[in-house]
């Protein structure tokens, strides 16, 4: 008889147990769900923020275009965005000019051929940034639809299919300028110093020299050196306008040019540009997302978002 309590306690005991280890994961799993449920809605709620971002930014480059055809630093896409505050949350951003950024793709022309101006023009970027020169050739030859390596510095697939895993260059312009990781031995390093001076844009999107960085313009010519030296005298000169001006860089490049290469950096240079990007920040209690816009501008001042990536550029 008491044996039989014996086994009975220990039968009770046990489905307790077992009761408890159910409930308790019954219970932690609704909390996770509650969770799960609770951050999807919260990342929802901020692509919501961050598209109705988009539609003012896309409303402000209309209103400036309709202003002036230049695009300059001091009009009201350029100003910076206060921190705003949402129901749970806060969302910021900012707006940047990518044609005041080396365009990449220009290293060839819209036959596709080497773009000799632009290739030493980007091989001068690349030393003033303590980069070697010879990753010029490099790009573009993954640029460039021939299969001839650019001189010894130059790779093509004779090069990237004796690699491990081996792969092809695509010979044709990049979507993004990421793709220069790709290059053998490019690196991370070299690419976070030169990323926030180029851009991937269309081939033969001129730079515009409104709003481009002091160290692109050195890059130009030797003349052009005070841009880069003194970055608080430029913005200031900016507050105005557009500075330096085209003729101002047409006039200090004209110099140091040959008569083909006057051709080439004047379809290169302009004072007005039709490529922005736009960075929204959202945060929603935990809850933070990051949107990069590409917005592209016609002539007639109407903007579109062309490309949106999430968390990185």
């Amino acid at each position: 008889m008491n044996r039989s309590r014996g086994v009975a306690l220990i039968i009770a005991l046990v489905i307790v147990a077992l009761a408890t280890i159910f409930a308790s994961r019954i219970g932690a799993e609704g909390a996770l769900d509650q969770r799960r449920a609770a951050t999807l809605l919260a990342q929802e709620q901020s692509l919501e923020v961050a598209y109705g971002a988009e539609d003012w930014v896309i409303e402000t480059l209309q209103q400036d275009a309709q202003q002036s055809q230049q695009v300059t630093l001091n009009q009201m896409w350029a100003m910076p965005m206060p921190t705003l505050p949402i129901d749970g949350g806060e969302v910021t951003g900012r707006v940047e000019d990518l044609g005041g950024r080396f365009n990449v793709n220009n290293l060839v022309t819209a036959q596709g051929t080497k773009n000799v101006f632009a290739v030493e023009w980007f091989q001068r970027l690349l030393i003033r940034l303590q980069i070697e020169p010879k990753w010029a050739s490099l790009l573009l030859d993954w640029i460039d639809p021939d299969n001839v390596a650019d001189g010894p510095d130059g790779a093509e697939d004779g090069v990237y299919l004796g690699l491990n895993p081996p792969y092809r260059p695509p010979n044709r312009p990049i979507a993004t300028t990421t793709e220069l990781l790709s290059l053998p031995g490019f690196g991370l390093a070299r690419y976070r110093k030169l990323q926030p001076f180029i851009a991937a844009l269309p081939v033969g999107t001129p730079l515009n020299v409104c709003t481009a960085n002091g160290l692109v313009l050195e890059s130009l010519a030797p003349s052009l050196s005070a841009f880069a030296q003194d970055s608080k005298l430029l913005m200031s000169y900016r507050a105005k306008g557009c500075f330096p001006t085209l003729r101002d860089v047409t006039t200090a490049i004209q110099s140091t040019l040959q008569p083909a290469e006057k051709t080439a950096a004047a379809g290169l240079l302009a004072e007005t540009s039709a490529w922005f990007r736009l960075t929204t920040s959202v945060r929603i209690g935990t809850t933070e997302v990051t949107l990069y816009s590409l917005l592209q501008r016609n002539p007639a001042g109407q903007s579109r978002v062309v490309l949106r990536s999430f968390g990185t550029e």
